[in-house]
C-alpha cells in the first residue's frame, strides 16, 4: 500500500528528520532570498555598531589609560564594580533611573491606549484626523526646543505661574525647576505630550486587525459603547501590550538623555541625574572611562535580567512573546 503524500510544511519540525530540517531551512531561505539580501544592511550596521564595539567593555576591567596600548594596560579585576557598588551616588542615580523609567513606561503605555480608544470610537473622520495630527506633531520636535517650551512655561513669570495665580491656587510664583521633588512629575508630564500621540500608532494599527463582526453582534445583543471597548477593544489589544511591554522591560534603564540633561540643574540634580548622566559624568567629564565602563555593563546586565524576566513570565501565563 502506498503512503499518502503529505507536504513536508505540514509535519510538525520536531518530527521531521534532520536532513529534512536544514533541507527544509535553505528552500525557505532561497524563496525569500530578497529579504535575506534586504537585512544584509542591517546585519552589517548591527555587527558594527553594536556588537564590535562591546571590545570596550574590556576598560572595565582595566586602569585603562587612553595613551597606552591595549598590551600595556592595567587589569584590575572587579575593583572598579567594587567601586562603582561602594558609591553612594550611584544608588542615587540607580534609584532616579528606576522612577523615571517606571513614571515614563506606565504613562506611556496608561495615556496611549486610553487615547486610541477614544480616538477609535469617534465617529467624525476631520476631527478624529485633526486630534491625529495635534498629537503626533511635539513628537517631531526637537528635545532641545521642547526643553526650551517647558522651561519657558514653567518659569517663574511663565503661563503656569500666571494661571494658578490668577485663580488664586498660589499666593506667589513657583520656583518649578528648583524643587527637585517636582522634577519627576514634570518630566512624565513632558513625556506623555511629546510622545503619546506616536505611541498610539500602533494600538490604532491593531485595533484596524479587530473582526468588525464582533462588535456588531455586541452591539445587536446591546452592549454599550464603553462594554465593547471592555470585552473586545481591549482583549483585541491585548498581545501587542504584552509584546511592547517586554520590549520595554529590557530598556527600564534607558530613562533617557537629553530631557534629563537639558531640564536638570544644580538645584534638582538629585533627582534629575540618572545612570548616562553618570556615565557621562565619570566616564568623559572626569575622565574616568574604566569606572564609566563598569557603569554600563552593570545597566546592560540589569535590562537584560528584566527582559528575560519579562518574557519567561509572558510564557508562563500563556501570552505572546519575543522568544
Amino acid at each position: 500500500m502506498e503512503e499518502p503524500n503529505v507536504p513536508l510544511q505540514s509535519i510538525p519540525r520536531a518530527s521531521r528528520p534532520k536532513g529534512d530540517r536544514g533541507n527544509s531551512f535553505y528552500k525557505r531561505l532561497l524563496q525569500q532570498r530578497s529579504l535575506a539580501f534586504m537585512c544584509i544592511p542591517f546585519v552589517i550596521w548591527a555587527f558594527v555598531f553594536k556588537y564590535l564595539p562591546l571590545w570596550g567593555w574590556t576598560m572595565a576591567f582595566q586602569n585603562f589609560k587612553p595613551a597606552r596600548a591595549f598590551a600595556d594596560q592595567q587589569w584590575v579585576g572587579m575593583k572598579h564594580f567594587q567601586t562603582l557598588f561602594e558609591d553612594n551616588t550611584f544608588y542615587r542615580v540607580l534609584r532616579n533611573t528606576l522612577v523615571m523609567s517606571s513614571i515614563k513606561l506606565v504613562l506611556g503605555f496608561v495615556t496611549a491606549i486610553t487615547l486610541a480608544l477614544l480616538l477609535n470610537e469617534l465617529k467624525n473622520i476631520v476631527f478624529k484626523r485633526f486630534v491625529q495630527t495635534v498629537s503626533y506633531l511635539p513628537h517631531f520636535i526637537s528635545w532641545v526646543v521642547a526643553s526650551s517650551i517647558v522651561l519657558t512655561v514653567l518659569s517663574p513669570d511663565g503661563i503656569i505661574n500666571l494661571i494658578l495665580t490668577k485663580l488664586h491656587l498660589i499666593d506667589s510664583p513657583v520656583l518649578w525647576m528648583g524643587k527637585g521633588e517636582y522634577f519627576w512629575g514634570i518630566l512624565g508630564a513632558t513625556e506623555v505630550w511629546k510622545d503619546v500621540g506616536w505611541n498610539t500608532i500602533i494600538y490604532l494599527a491593531a485595533i484596524t486587525a479587530i473582526d468588525p463582526a464582533q462588535y456588531e453582534a455586541a452591539e445587536i445583543d446591546g452592549a454599550s459603547r464603553f462594554k465593547r471597548m471592555l470585552y473586545i477593544t481591549l482583549p483585541g489589544l491585548k498581545p501587542v501590550i504584552v509584546i511592547l511591554l517586554i520590549m520595554n522591560m529590557g530598556s527600564i534603564l534607558e530613562s533617557g538623555f537629553e530631557p534629563q540633561y537639558l531640564l536638570g540643574n544644580g538645584m534638582n540634580m538629585d533627582y534629575s541625574e540618572n545612570l548616562d548622566i553618570f556615565v557621562l559624568k565619570y566616564g568623559l567629564g572626569m575622565g574616568n572611562f574604566s569606572l564609566g565602563t563598569a557603569a554600563g555593563i552593570f545597566k546592560t546586565v540589569v535590562s537584560f535580567i528584566f527582559l528575560f524576566t519579562a518574557n519567561y513570565i509572558a510564557k508562563k501565563m500563556g501570552e505572546s512573546r519575543l522568544f
